[in-house]
């Protein structure tokens, strides 16, 4: 944008938000290749943002039939207490809480970086490197979390309808800026709002629509540390946290409130306990100028028989956003 001397502030702003869209930083901090990409998708004639046929959970299900398929064996609620390394220093299997060692040739983990090193016995663990890239680094800064809002509402007579005529009337994807265009990296000033449903119907109960909001890499974890998940406070805090993703939504549907059914805040104390993300982290800001982003961390680790698969929504990771369903 410099070198081509870009002044329009709506142009800049637009290509700000592109870049956060992908990543959660401005066009500053973001891989310039990422955003021409996504440039040349948004831009092609004929170009939609769609959803598969059964949501998230029919991609889940096609994981799950190719990995048994091939002989493999998917865990539910299986808690991973520490990867085994041996004596040679390469990883050898996991151990459960429950006390289960299973034996592997190799061991993969997509948890973040944080925790899959803090899973590894001290005397196999990489040693943290500041400000600079690479897999397993554990001293990486770790940027904020995420809010989500996930409602189940009443469809209003002629929405899917109307969708399917002409494209009219509610849309299936949308982004909202709540304040400073010019400034989209603001807390809590970008919330993206899907509704699949309007596809896929089959995703709720006849005559209803689900909907997930959130803003992301903007919700700091220092006001949840240490609140108890069951306790008045952290309840308090979760409808604190939720207005700007419900005034957001209320922009497309001024009357949500009326049509609401079913209604879940997610918090980055959700992320930390569901995802095994350190402190509900989005990942570390790879690409952040003198964040030591010269080098992607592959899946290949310094630790022999661990490969690393991070969580498809990190900085790094630019393509993951679109569409992304939480």
């Amino acid at each position: 944008m410099e070198e081509a001397k870009l002044t329009d502030p709506f142009i800049k702003g637009w290509l700000d938000y592109l870049a956060f869209a992908l990543s959660g930083l401005d066009a500053a901090g973001t891989l310039g290749a990422a955003v021409a990409f996504t440039m040349g998708d948004l831009y092609r004639p004929g170009a939609s943002l769609d959803y598969p046929v059964g949501g998230s959970g029919a991609v889940i299900d096609a994981l799950v039939r190719g990995i048994e398929r091939h002989g493999g064996t998917v865990r539910l609620s299986t808690h991973v207490e520490r990867i085994n390394v041996d004596e040679s220093g390469r990883a050898v299997g996991v151990t459960l809480r429950s006390g289960e060692v299973l034996p592997a040739s190799a061991v993969v983990s997509n948890a973040d970086a944080w925790a899959t090193v803090k899973l590894l016995p001290e005397t196999a663990r990489p040693v943290p490197r500041p400000r600079q890239g690479g897999a397993l680094n554990s001293g990486m800064a770790k940027t904020d979390s995420f809010m989500h809002l996930h409602i189940g509402f009443r469809a209003a007579e002629g929405e899917l309808q109307a969708m399917k005529a002409c494209g009219m009337g509610l849309g299936i994807h949308y982004s909202v800026v709540l304040d400073d265009f010019e400034d989209i990296c603001k807390d809590n000033n970008m919330v993206i709002i899907s509704i699949p449903t309007l596809l896929d119907p089959g995703l709720a109960p006849e005559g209803h629509h689900v909907l997930h909001a959130y803003y992301a890499a903007d919700e700091p974890y220092t006001p949840w540390a240490g609140l108890d998940r069951r306790s008045e406070e952290y309840a308090a805090l979760k409808l604190e946290r939720a207005k700007p993703l419900w005034a957001a939504v209320e922009k497309l549907i001024p009357d949500i409130k009326e049509r609401l059914v079913v209604e879940m805040v997610g918090t980055p104390l959700t992320h930390e306990r569901f995802l095994r993300r350190t402190e509900g982290t989005y990942g570390p800001p790879l690409f952040a100028p003198g964040g030591g982003g010269e080098t992607i961390p592959y899946a290949g680790t310094p630790v022999p028989g661990l490969l690393h698969c991070r969580f498809v929504e990190n900085k790094a990771d630019v393509a993951g956003q679109s569409g992304s369903t939480g």
